[in-house]
């Protein structure tokens, strides 16, 4: 007996056959679950999940210790901007393919032309990198679709094939039958059975013409045509509904962008508007304190004024009495 080779989980090192582990990360069925692959918040590339918690990948939680929360990208509206406006990946690409062109799925200025290689993964369209993962997603779900169609289309060819050999091998055995008890028989017993059996052929021959031409099988060039185009109206219908969806998700993702970018101007706007009333109560306590200084000072002069008045009244007075007084002393 050959024992199977056994391989070990990435995860948790324990060993599993080679079938039971993921093509990617070569990953067991328990580790899948506990550890999914998820998408993060906000670059939306694809991440392991060490927890529940966890919706944001290494990179970006580096980048949010370092930088701060990011904002959304000035031409993918991805909400992974942590420096300037723009997410690291538009300005690598900018770099490298020059400025950004309008994707034919989103209709976003966000698609990059990278030239014929790039055009013939996604079958010669200008796509964004969101559109393209959908589109690459679809294309892989549609082979997947395609090879359980063949497998089950041969299955039942298969099936067919057994049915005509035991049916061949049933005739045969009549055939047999009929000329052993064709040479124990008289000839006009012979005569009358073959009577029955021409009857029964043409019968047989008759009940074709009776069917309605939908139940006619097709021939076999006939059958691939019809299974070919049953198969390219299925993919364009799951390529449109993965489409729909796709177009949904990215309308729900501008949405966010857009209450985000609402929530932000809210919170501008009552800071500014705190900021103002704050002003307006300094500018308020300065103004009183002013009044009151300048209170403070009138009463003061006024109380000068007064003071100068009343010596102002008695030097005049002691003027007019010396006045008086020489007046008296003169001959």
């Amino acid at each position: 007996m050959a024992t199977t080779a056994l391989y070990a989980c990435t995860k948790c090192n324990q060993r599993y056959p080679f079938e039971e582990l993921s093509q990617g990360q070569q990953l067991c069925k328990e580790c899948r679950i506990a550890h999914p692959i998820v998408k993060c918040t906000y670059c939306r590339s694809e991440f392991q999940q060490e927890s529940k918690t966890n919706t944001i990948c290494k990179k970006c939680a580096q980048n949010v210790k370092q930088f701060g929360t990011p904002k959304p990208c000035q031409y993918c509206n991805i909400i992974a901007a942590f420096i300037g406006t723009k997410c690291q990946r538009c300005t690598n690409s900018e770099k490298k393919y020059g400025p950004p062109q309008t994707c034919e799925q989103c209709k976003q200025q966000c698609a990059f032309d990278r030239k014929e290689e790039g055009r013939r993964k996604v079958d010669g369209k200008l796509l964004c990198w969101l559109c393209t993962l959908s589109y690459r997603r679809v294309l892989q779900k549609t082979k997947e679709q395609r090879k359980g169609f063949s497998s089950s289309h041969s299955n039942s060819s298969l099936n067919e094939k057994d049915h005509h050999s035991r049916q061949h091998h049933h005739h045969q055995q009549r055939h047999s039958s009929s000329h052993k008890l064709s040479g124990s028989l008289s000839p006009e017993q012979e005569q009358g059975m073959w009577k029955q059996s021409h009857k029964s052929s043409s019968i047989q021959k008759e009940t074709p013409k009776k069917k309605p031409k939908l139940e006619m099988k097709p021939s076999n060039g006939d059958s691939s045509s019809i299974t070919q185009s049953m198969d390219s109206g299925g993919t364009d219908n799951f390529i449109l509904i993965s489409q729909l969806k796709e177009e949904v998700m990215s309308l729900k993702r501008m949405l966010q962008q857009r209450d985000q970018t609402m929530l932000e101007k809210d919170r501008k706007l009552t800071e500014l508007k705190a900021d103002f009333q704050y002003q307006e109560s300094n500018m308020r306590v300065k103004m009183n304190n002013m009044e009151k200084a300048h209170k403070e000072s009138m009463e003061q002069q006024q109380a000068k004024n007064r003071e100068l008045l009343k010596q102002v009244a008695a030097l005049s007075k002691g003027k007019k009495f010396d006045r008086t007084g020489s007046s008296l002393l003169l001959p």
